[in-house]
């Protein structure tokens, strides 16, 4: 591998990054505790140069994908999208957690840095052309992943949760390791090219390959939280701090679409018609589980818990679609769902104040007339989730049942149109709360202008991209040309 200049160039998004990551662990140790909003500026600053460095690398290569590091790091339209989107999902986490981690005393440079490094890590993933590289990618957001999820030290709920999440994910990398280690073995090559050109020569015949397919799929389904690999997604969601929720329940999300897209389209597209067949069986079986059981939860963090696990069956249903259209569809669908559950798990940590955790479905009783407008961006929240339209929910399920309609499994759709209708119940009994019943808590909501704009944006653009959704779309179908 010859290392050139060019190469910097390609991942300047992830460099700069890097360095505001850097940056605020140094500028922490200098701060006076007063003086620590410099911090949130310092991130703010640097996720607007990352957002900006994504526009001019792909400004600059155009839609030819360009390798660099000896085509371990790619960066092609998908790439571009997607660490768009996890930006700006990170700006929005970040301008809604700062009074309710200044009020905990957890409005500390560390938060920052792990966000950033998660962050980060996510970017890798994104652009990975390897499995070397994705795992690098993985290992760095998972472990910054548990360390959030136990940020609030007094926390029984968080250690706990943090627990099963570290063992439960090493498990679940463990699962995706070995079966790279079995690809590997089976084509002598990492590379996703290299690896999709040896799988199209040998198909099913190599039996190690078969094994491999498995255990990779166990291990995407694992960092989706799809059934049955779904157990520790309600009690993370449910004991990490509310901003740990809002960041982990978004931005890995369109990480771990970027780890199937990889895997899946890329380096395993001859062994497409195999892994559609447990992609269709996991998606009935998210769709069914995650939207019964929510149905009977009073802890809103658990149901929105499950809630996204039946998300994640949806867009299994665009991947396995094994066209472009699906594909597209389903990159749709994870964007959409990283702003409607960066929205929802917002509005939660507005609500929340000293003293008080926003986590059951009575918190919400009475919203719409302690404060009217947080109330109306919930509650297009709740209807982009069920899927009304015109807001981006009802487009992006719309998309993905079109792609599984095309290819003829019409029964699936009819599945997946049921078990939306049964979802809808709990999402549409959270509005009731918000405008119906009386408030049991006369508890202040946050009013500062980040959270109130970041809030605005949030809601706003689920409305826009609903009611146009062609730039989003043609950008998601760019990503996926035949």
């Amino acid at each position: 591998m010859n290392f050139q200049a060019i190469d910097l160039f390609t991942l300047l998004p992830e460099l700069v990054v890097l360095i505001t990551a850097c940056t605020v662990l140094i500028a922490d140790l200098y701060l006076p505790k007063e003086e620590r909003d410099n911090n949130q500026l310092i991130t703010f600053a640097g996720l607007a140069a990352a957002l900006a460095a994504v526009g001019v690398v792909g400004l600059s290569f155009g839609s030819e994908p360009t390798l660099a590091f000896g085509g371990a790091f790619i960066r092609d339209p998908m790439s571009d999208l997607l660490k768009g989107a996890v930006l700006v999902v990170t700006l929005l986490a970040f301008a809604y957690s700062a009074r309710y981690m200044r009020e905990r005393e957890m409005w500390v440079g560390e938060f920052h840095v792990l966000v950033l490094f998660a962050l980060l890590g996510i970017m890798v993933m994104i652009s990975a052309n390897g499995f070397l590289t994705m795992y690098l990618g993985l290992e760095l957001l998972a472990l910054c992943l548990y360390a959030l999820v136990a940020f609030n030290r007094d926390s029984g709920a968080g250690a706990e949760a943090a627990m099963k999440y570290f063992v439960l994910g090493a498990l679940g990398s463990g699962m995706l390791l070995y079966g790279v280690s079995m690809i590997y073995g089976a084509t002598g090559a990492i590379g996703f090219e290299a690896v999709a050109a040896a799988v199209a020569a040998d198909g099913m015949d190599n039996k190690i390959l078969v094994f491999g397919l498995v255990f990779v799929l166990i291990g995407i389904a694992f960092k989706f939280g799809a059934v049955p690999f779904h157990m520790w997604i309600p009690d993370v969601y449910q004991g990490a701090p509310a901003p740990v929720a809002l960041f982990l329940s978004s931005a890995p999300k369109v990480a771990a679409f970027a780890m199937a897209a990889r895997i899946l389209v890329d380096a395993l597209p001859a062994l497409s018609a195999d892994w559609s067949e447990i992609l269709i069986i996991l998606s009935v079986l998210s769709m069914g589980i995650g939207n019964v059981v929510a149905i009977a939860q009073s802890n809103i963090k658990r149901m929105l818990g499950y809630s996204t696990i039946s998300h994640v069956g949806f867009i299994f249903l665009g991947l396995l679609a094994g066209s472009s259209e699906g594909y597209a569809a389903a990159m749709f669908y994870a964007v959409a769902y990283a702003l409607m559950a960066a929205g929802a798990f917002g509005v939660l940590v507005m609500i929340s104040h000293q003293g008080f955790e926003a986590e059951n479905l009575d918190d919400l009783k009475g919203l719409g007339e302690r404060d009217p407008w947080l109330a109306a961006m919930m509650t297009m929240v709740m209807f982009s989730m069920a899927g009304v339209p015109p807001l981006v929910g009802f487009m992006a399920k719309l998309l993905v049942l079109q792609a599984i309609i095309d290819i003829g499994l019409v029964w699936l759709a009819l599945v997946a149109v049921a078990f939306s209708i049964v979802g809808a119940f709990y999402y549409l009994r959270v509005v009731k709360m918000i405008y119906f019943d009386k408030p049991e808590i006369d508890a202040p909501v946050d009013g500062t202008r980040d959270a109130r704009i970041a809030v605005s944006i949030n809601g706003l653009s689920m409305l826009v991209l609903g009611m146009f959704p062609a730039a989003l779309l043609s950008l998601c179908q760019a990503a996926f040309v035949a």
